[in-house]
């Protein structure tokens, strides 16, 4: 597999706006465990390889346990997770795969987040199915990344 398009082959001012998104959520408040938890499970989903690489990575060096990370796919039936987490994980796959989710999952959401917060997740799952879908499309390279390369 050859890589299509490299990002430094892309316009000037391209990367200026997901970029910054990037930046804002490195700063937001809420657990950057849990927005690896969920850029992974969705990076799972959309068979982006980079991204996997990329948040396995990220989410190890943040402390998140490998068994936790393997076992995302059965998340629902699985008692690694606390209901927070499952409540963003359902979110999180529901605007992935059909871009919207029910007030039921909403609701549940809620009861664990502030409205900022989940503002916050849904830009997450937003940004990280664009970072997916850019990938899949110039055939970024996997392997290469390492942990911090993307910081502010």
């Amino acid at each position: 597999m050859e890589q299509r398009i490299s990002f430094q082959d892309t316009p000037k001012g391209y990367l200026d706006g997901p970029m910054k998104i990037g930046y804002y959520l490195n700063k937001a408040d809420i657990d950057h465990k849990l927005l690896h938890l969920i850029e992974f499970r969705v990076s799972q989903m959309n068979r982006c390889m980079f991204c996997l690489d990329m948040h396995y990575k990220d989410a190890i060096h943040e402390g998140e346990t490998e068994q936790r990370l393997y076992s995302l796919p059965s998340w629902p039936e699985s008692p690694f997770y606390t209901e927070a987490e499952k409540a963003a994980l359902r979110f999180a796959e529901n605007l992935t795969s059909r871009c919207e989710t029910d007030d039921a999952t909403f609701e549940a959401l809620a009861k664990h987040f502030t409205k900022d917060q989940i503002a916050t997740l849904t830009m997450a799952v937003a940004a990280i199915n664009m970072w997916n879908r850019l990938n899949a499309a110039f055939l970024t390279t996997p392997g290469t990344y390492k942990v911090g390369s993307f910081a502010a």
